[in-house]
């Protein structure tokens, strides 16, 4: 029965903090960044789903407290 690890039979490689920002700097470059337009028009999808969202929800919990008051004798 070996003792050796998955780990130990690769050989391990050695870097330091230049090397490890230096591939952080290549990997950055490889980025596709959005432009000013994709960018605009994300954010208002995200506040028109935002806004729709929160109506939907409104008039969901008003509907179910009128049942439930309803039900429970609460009154309107």
């Amino acid at each position: 029965m070996s003792t050796e690890t998955d780990n130990e039979s690769e050989p391990r490689r050695r870097g330091g903090p230049f090397r490890f920002f230096g591939e952080v700097r290549a990997e950055a470059r490889k980025v596709t960044w959005a432009t000013r337009q994709e960018v605009t028009v994300s954010t208002i999808m995200v506040v028109i789903m935002g806004v729709t969202a929160a109506i939907f929800f409104f008039l969901v919990d008003s509907l179910l407290r009128l049942l439930v008051s309803l039900v429970l004798g609460f009154g309107g």
